[in-house]
């Protein structure tokens, strides 16, 4: 969803790439804050000084440098830019972040905690059903308004559904609330604060942050400068691309190439390797055990969440290789060379890619500028000749059930009559949470079980120009 937040993001990722291709992005660096809010211009935030320092943080990320990190208030960007030698063509390497997110806490508003608030709007109303619905008797009419006493509530939220003026609203923090695993907090100075050890790289809370607080980690300059010493990249374009950019996915990979990328594939010939392994493994563990069930792990959040929250399950996960691990191997068995350069919607892929030696992530938002930038027009570019397409069950990988298609197309073709018992997770939240815990316990039957972080599948991922 376009909004101020991603306009500035993207804003900011164009003017490096242009200045990069000018050679003058170290002396421009500094000054792109100040151009972005001059003198006397309308601010953001409380003035446009405020809006410089967080404008500096955020070009901190796109260079791929952790806030959490800094030492050196007076650093400037020039300085982080040249301690990385990329201006100066001497070689660099891929510099994957330890963690793909970071909080910019000049940005962060540090949200008041979640309640139920009594707006203006009440009429004090001689029925009160809020007051005869709660539960609690948190509610009382004074001087014609409601008023709700946070001792007592419990913000289940019969109040607001009973109340006809929608008076009555629940206020939330939004990362906190889109967050799935209590992941993000607020410290002692009321700042969000991610804790890594619990954090599955999901981006919800990316996504989900008005204030544009939380940050990804980018490798944006990594590729640009890779591209300037003449290193041969092959980008692996993920299948949610069809959702993402104009034209065919031909188009894209030829634009792909024609922005400085050596040699371009689509990721979906990995996910047909997937699919034919996923769907062996699912056979020979229905053969041991009918009773049991198998779960997908293309998704790296979900892997994340298993890992990381719900041991119980994780013998139920696929050993498979997500896609991009196959394209990964398809890339280094044509070209051992060659740097491997995922493209896709995803912030978990970068931790993925940092235990599965791919060199480089861009989002599709990245991939955007550096056309943007480069003045490329997917439309106009003649399509790329690819080898072989991919089949549409694999290129169908970026959507919801996708996954499970792909796996019951295959296995059909070879056990006649075969039955897949499936069910889907469409989109990682609490409840969903919830539910997975149910299927580990046997609660509901199931033996093929898809989960995609993202609601509607990897199309709909944080880092999504749609």
């Amino acid at each position: 969803m376009l909004n101020g937040s991603t306009f500035i993001r993207r804003e900011l990722m164009i003017r490096i790439v242009r200045a990069f291709d000018d050679g003058t992005l170290e002396t421009e660096l500094d000054q792109i804050p100040i151009k972005l809010r001059p003198k006397n211009s309308v601010a953001s935030r409380c003035c446009v000084y405020h809006d410089r320092a967080i404008l500096k943080y955020r070009l901190m990320a796109l260079l791929g440098v952790s806030v959490e990190d800094e030492t050196d208030e007076s650093k400037s960007l020039s300085a982080y830019y040249a301690e990385k030698a990329w201006g100066g063509g001497v070689a660099g390497h891929a510099d994957a972040p330890h963690t793909p997110l970071s909080v910019c806490g000049p940005a962060c508003s540090g949200c008041p905690d979640a309640k139920v608030v009594s707006t203006p709007n009440c009429r004090g109303c001689f029925a009160r059903p809020c007051v005869y619905n709660c539960p609690k008797k948190a509610i009382s009419v004074v001087g014609g308004q409601s008023v709700i006493d946070q001792s007592l509530c419990i913000k289940c939220g019969k109040c607001i559904t009973a109340c006809p003026y929608h008076a009555i609203v629940k206020t939330t923090v939004p990362c906190e609330d889109a967050c799935p695993v209590g992941a993000i907090r607020k410290n002692e100075h009321g700042v969000a604060e991610i804790d890594f050890a619990k954090c599955i790289f999901c981006g919800k809370c990316f996504a989900a942050c008005p204030f544009a607080a939380v940050m990804e980690r980018s490798q944006l300059v990594d590729v640009l400068a890779a591209m300037k010493r003449g290193e041969k990249l092959v980008a692996m374009v993920a299948p949610a691309a069809a959702r993402q950019f104009p034209g065919k996915i031909e188009q894209l990979l030829a634009a792909c190439a024609k922005a400085g990328f050596g040699d371009v594939m689509e990721v979906a010939l990995g996910a047909e390797m997937t699919t034919a392994h996923e769907t062996e493994e699912f056979i020979e563990r229905m053969e041991k055990d009918p009773k049991t069930f198998m779960t997908t792990s293309c998704c790296p959040a979900w892997v994340n969440l298993v890992g990381k929250h719900l041991p119980a399950l994780v013998d139920h996960v696929s050993l498979t290789p997500s896609p991009m691990v196959y394209a990964r191997e398809i890339v280094k068995a044509k070209d051992p060379d060659a740097k491997t350069v995922f493209i896709g919607p995803c912030v978990a892929k970068r931790s993925e890619a940092k235990r599965k030696d791919v060199d480089y992530v861009l989002s599709f938002e990245e991939l955007g500028a550096i056309l943007a930038g480069r003045k490329i027009d997917v439309i106009a570019c003649e399509p790329w000749p690819v080898e072989r397409p991919a089949n549409p069950t694999a290129r169908n990988y970026a959507k919801s059930c996708g996954v499970t298609e792909a796996v019951l197309t295959e296995a059909t073709a070879k056990i006649p009559g075969f039955k897949l018992d499936a069910k889907q997770i469409n989109g990682i939240d609490r409840k969903t949470c919830a539910m997975v815990k149910l299927y580990a316990a046997g609660k509901m039957p199931v033996n093929f079980l898809e989960v995609m972080a993202c609601p509607g599948g990897c199309q709909n991922g944080p880092c999504s120009l749609a």
